[in-house]
């Protein structure tokens, strides 16, 4: 893997909601889809692009310990690589991408890096508990938490959103993120950081996408107001909003059509590899960002600003 990549050029006419933005713009990816939820990395087309070689660690993370959910792949796998050459030692929860895990746990090890890899629905109370119990067994303490985890599922109509589709969203990415916070917690001490993801598609509301951009909505207020909560206990609560990037939720969410076009509505006219959010994880995890709480930062290429 390496940071070096190219695009092709295309022509494309989009009907998006805020104007047509864009019409010659920098291809990712060609038509493709995938038939689970939240998507295999393994079997896109092209591979991610999660590490950049050029990247060297300086040991602003070391000895800490990160929890980071869906870590296995797309983004959770670029911040757990720049958390392992900032020092830190990563557990990543996930669901049942396996392939994905033995992957990313190859690359960690290869690196040097210590990791605890474990399975499981974060949507499930009792599953967060354990990620808990066996982080602070393993590691013996928990310094910084990314909610990374979540699902998205396009539908035209919001009568399109089944009640089972509705309640799988907001569990994954409001619930789970509650439920690991909640157990996290009581083992933060002064100096931590919890970051959150949320989405471009809060600010502007995807009309394909209006159960996600409900729970992303939601996760900015969570953080806004969990950060004013422990603000004084120096705690620190942020989020991130990336635009489009090329991870396993895009196949696993659009129609194939629709996956040529992603990317083109931001002012660079592209989308992203994984690799380019790292380094904001790694600000925000470290004291590189001492005086910064209850913010959201825009990695999107330009498509929102402000």
């Amino acid at each position: 893997m390496n940071a070096d990549y190219r695009y092709g050029n295309q022509s494309y006419y989009y009907d998006y909601p805020l104007g047509i933005k864009n019409v010659e713009y920098r291809t990712m990816a060609k038509e493709q889809s995938q038939s689970v939820q939240p998507g295999m990395e393994y079997l896109m087309n092209p591979r991610p692009i999660f590490d950049n070689l050029n990247y060297r660690g300086s040991g602003k993370l070391k000895g800490k310990v990160a929890i980071i959910t869906g870590g296995d792949s797309g983004l959770g796998r670029a911040c757990a690589i720049a958390f392992t050459k900032e020092g830190a030692n990563v557990v990543i929860p996930y669901y049942n991408e396996h392939q994905d895990a033995m992957e990313t746990k190859q690359y960690i090890e290869n690196l040097g890096g210590n990791c605890l890899f474990m399975s499981g629905d974060l949507a499930d109370k009792k599953f967060c508990q354990s990620v808990v119990e066996k982080t602070l067994a393993t590691f013996g303490k928990i310094d910084i938490l990314v909610n990374n985890a979540g699902v998205q599922y396009q539908q035209d109509e919001l009568e399109s959103i089944s009640d089972e589709q509705f309640d799988r969203t907001m569990k994954v990415n409001v619930y789970g993120m509650f439920y690991l916070t909640k157990e996290v917690l009581p083992h933060l001490k002064s100096g931590a950081s919890i970051i959150n993801l949320t989405s471009v598609t809060t600010f502007y509301g995807d009309p394909q996408l209006i159960d996600y951009v409900t729970t992303k909505v939601a996760i900015v207020g969570f953080t806004r107001a969990l950060a004013r909560n422990l603000a004084l206990k120096n705690i620190r609560v942020n989020a991130i909003a990336p635009g489009f990037f090329w991870t396993p939720l895009q196949p696993a969410c659009w129609v194939k059509e629709k996956i040529p076009s992603l990317g083109s509505n931001a002012a660079m006219a592209r989308g992203a590899m994984p690799y380019e959010l790292a380094p904001t994880f790694v600000f925000l995890a470290s004291d590189d960002s001492s005086y910064m709480t209850g913010q959201v930062i825009h990695n999107n290429g330009g498509e929102i600003m402000g």
